[in-house]
């Protein structure tokens, strides 16, 4: 039997449950809404300064059918090819935007998770780098997130502190 792995690939309509079931782990600070969550996710798709990444296990018993690469880059938002062999292990949402400090384009990763059982499989890695791609074939000069628990994650991935982040809910959030 071959070794199981993984791909990063646009995430596709077809792949709203499983993300939606990975977001509802990571909701801390909001509870998870299925109702806001399916409001959104068509939106996210169809946004062009939004990047939603899926990580899909694959295994090499599934054949060589496997339709896609390992990123199609930033000007293939990608077929929608979820099949019963495409198990989403993981997902990262991100965007790009305009700056004044940076002198133009920054990326910011918003959300990223990997199932618990699948984590230390370089598949977190492999979606940080696929959005790293993503951002730099839009000009991006930089990269930035927040985290809580895993900086040490970040700090391997060659990225460094930078700023304290701060929030401020505001009165009326359904949150």
């Amino acid at each position: 039997m071959a070794a199981a792995r993984f791909r990063i690939r646009p995430a596709a309509a077809a792949d709203a449950a499983a993300v939606a079931g990975l977001a509802a782990e990571l909701a801390q600070s909001f509870a998870f809404s299925l109702a806001s969550f399916d409001a959104c996710y068509p939106a996210l798709l169809a946004a062009g300064h939004a990047c939603l990444l899926v990580a899909t296990a694959w295994s090499e018993d599934a054949g060589p059918e496997y339709p896609g690469p390992e990123y199609p880059g930033p000007e293939d938002s990608g077929p929608e090819y979820p099949g019963p062999q495409d198990d989403c292990l993981g997902y990262l949402l991100g965007f790009e935007h305009l700056t004044f400090y940076a002198n133009g384009r920054v990326a910011w990763v918003e959300e990223v998770l990997v199932r618990g059982a699948d984590r230390g499989q370089g598949a977190g890695r492999a979606l940080m780098t696929a959005f790293e791609e993503w951002a730099r074939g839009r000009d991006c000069a930089l990269v930035a997130l927040a985290t809580r628990r895993a900086a040490p994650f970040y700090r391997a991935l060659g990225y460094q502190d930078s700023a304290a982040c701060l929030r401020k809910i505001l009165a009326g959030n359904p949150g």
